[in-house]
């Protein structure tokens, strides 16, 4: 369910998994032979037993300055000897209804680890009074006195305080740390770091991602300032105003403060993140000079660190426990030391794991593949290593609807599709050749990776403003015309730019993906992709030609090598 009580469309949890935390938080409240019995069912009886013995676990609301009131819950450690002081952990509510209950399934584990944990929903969130920041000021000071609240508790200590965060949790967490230097570790799972880039790519909102996080968030509960937001990207009004609403909440915009109080940041993302920039993350992540360590996986916003939030083993949790205790020393985590690195999984394998020094040391060169017409007797142009080819063109029509190859059919649940090993197949014979630019490569003689950051350059002539394209790698199977996708970027062309030829080069999001033996790399260029745009059959059928003129000839530079 969203902030306002409808049903989340991206982050709903089964009712198994809402009968879980139901009967975990009243084992928690009333730890009973009875309420710890009904755990049985999942397992989890004998942990809270433990739990039961060595910590304690209560509800509170939280009194903000200006009268807000922050649903939250408090678990500390018994029997610390007098003088004692513990590490604490604070976990800001990821975007979902039940808010800071997200992480009723790791309160045990921090808590046997000897930390205090304090858990609470955002103003605007759940059960907390206020209006939706979008972690901005309000949400930053409010971070800054629930730190107050949790060190005046008997035995925190105000030394050791970190927090851990997903998705809005995350961003959340990183812009109190930029704020409070009493915050001496930082842990973000599916973070942002900047959140204009995240709405507004190569001059293309996101607008389905942007939909469903207002869907989530409550349009009624948002603050007059976000609603005012809203409307404007709604309308593509994106002006000075958005801008600087977004500046200040994107985490980029405080690199000095991390890097001038050296403090360590944790982040994971994942390939196919539909909610929040990728690039984005990694440029930050490069610039850190602070501790850091960088996780990126297979799927989409949420998937990899799902498990984690139940209480179960999953990556990014994994490593958010190791890291605190390395940090804050505690005991939750597995007793190894973190690795300060680059860790990733390639697609379309959640079990693979490689490590790598700096991101420069993960990314692979990039190989020059050019844009050519299609061979005599053939409708599709090719990607070849030749030379720069000049002198063809490719006209599409733009119609306000496009083809059936999409950034991803559904948001969220392709992604934890794509973790079970069963990423959305496309037909590539039945792209419309008139909606779209097709190029491939010859069937590769062997398997290749790509590993790193790509990138394209066109010459294209749109009839008409706002026009976008939208480019489309994929890994496309000769014998049966399927395909999987594997990166994407969008660009929109300005009105000025209309009615003439106009040279681009843009990033397309960076990936890690093994192309097996015998198939090919296929980019399909096209007008429209609902992630990006509104679906709109009133627009004028116009066409855009997509060209390739002497001296800036259309190229892909894709960091394609061989495995080995």
């Amino acid at each position: 369910m969203s902030a306002d009580g409808t049903t989340d469309p991206l982050f709903a949890l089964s009712a198994e998994d809402l009968a879980r935390l139901d009967a975990i938080r009243e084992a928690l409240l009333d730890p009973s032979p009875r309420r710890i019995g009904r755990l049985d069912q999942w397992g989890l009886a004998d942990e809270y037993e433990v739990y039961a013995e060595i910590g304690r676990y209560a509800e509170v609301s939280l009194t903000m300055a200006d009268g807000t009131l922050l649903d939250a819950s408090l678990s500390v450690p018994r029997h610390l000897a007098p003088g004692q002081v513990c590490p604490a952990v604070v976990l800001p509510a990821p975007l979902i209804s039940i808010g800071h209950r997200a992480y009723l399934g790791m309160i045990s584990r921090w808590t046997q680890g000897g930390y205090a944990v304090l858990a609470y929903s955002q103003r605007g969130l759940a059960k907390s009074t206020g209006e939706i920041q979008v972690a901005g000021p309000l949400d930053w000071s409010d971070a800054t006195e629930v730190i107050n609240w949790l060190v005046a508790q008997d035995g925190v200590d105000a030394d050791r305080i970190g927090f851990f965060g997903a998705s809005y949790g995350a961003g959340t967490s990183l812009l109190a740390a930029a704020q409070d230097p009493r915050v001496k570790a930082v842990a973000g799972a599916s973070a942002w770091a900047d959140l204009f880039t995240s709405l507004y790519e190569n001059g293309t909102r996101h607008i389905k991602a942007f939909e469903a996080l207002v869907q989530l968030f409550g349009e009624d509960r948002c603050s007059p300032e976000f609603r005012e937001i809203i409307q404007k990207i709604r309308a593509n009004t994106i002006d000075d105003q958005v801008r600087e609403f977004a500046e200040r909440r994107s985490p980029k915009a405080y690199l000095s403060q991390y890097n001038d109080n050296a403090t360590p940041i944790l982040l994971t993302t994942t390939w196919h993140e539909t909610i929040f920039s990728v690039p984005a993350v990694i440029d930050f992540h490069k610039r850190l000079t602070s501790p850091k360590t960088l996780l990126v996986q297979v799927g989409d916003h949420g998937n990899a660190e799902l498990p984690g939030l139940a209480g179960l083993p999953a990556k990014p949790t994994d490593m958010a426990y190791r890291w605190m205790d390395h940090f804050l020393g505690g005991t939750a985590g597995d007793g190894q030391p973190p690795r300060f690195d680059v860790r990733s999984e390639y697609m379309f394998n959640p079990l693979s794991d490689l490590r790598h020094a700096t991101w420069d040391d993960y990314a692979l060169p990039k190989k020059r593949l050019h844009l050519a017409d299609a061979p005599s007797g053939q409708s599709d142009g090719q990607l070849t290593e030749d030379k720069p080819q000049a002198g063809w063109t490719r006209s599409v029509k733009a119609t306000g609807q496009g083809t059936d190859i999409v950034v991803a059919p559904k948001l969220v649940q392709t992604g934890l599709f794509e973790r079970l090993g069963l990423p959305h197949a496309y037909k590539t014979a039945d792209i419309d050749r008139g909606l779209a630019a097709v190029f491939a490569t010859t069937p590769l003689e062997q398997a290749s990776r790509v590993r790193g950051d790509l990138e394209l350059r066109l010459t294209v002539k749109p009839q008409q403003a706002d026009a976008t394209i939208v480019a489309y790698l994929l890994d496309a199977d000769p014998a049966t015309g399927r395909a999987h996708i594997i990166t994407h970027a969008p660009y929109t062309f300005t009105a000025e730019q209309a009615g003439q030829a106009t040279t681009v080069t843009f990033p397309l999001q960076p990936a890690d993906y093994v192309v097996s033996k015998g198939r090919r790399l296929q980019l399909v260029i096209d007008t429209h992709d609902p992630f990006f745009a509104y679906d709109n059959t009133t627009t004028p059928v116009f066409t855009i030609d997509i060209t390739s003129p002497k001296g800036t000839e259309s190229y892909l530079d894709v960091p394609l090598h061989p495995v080995g």
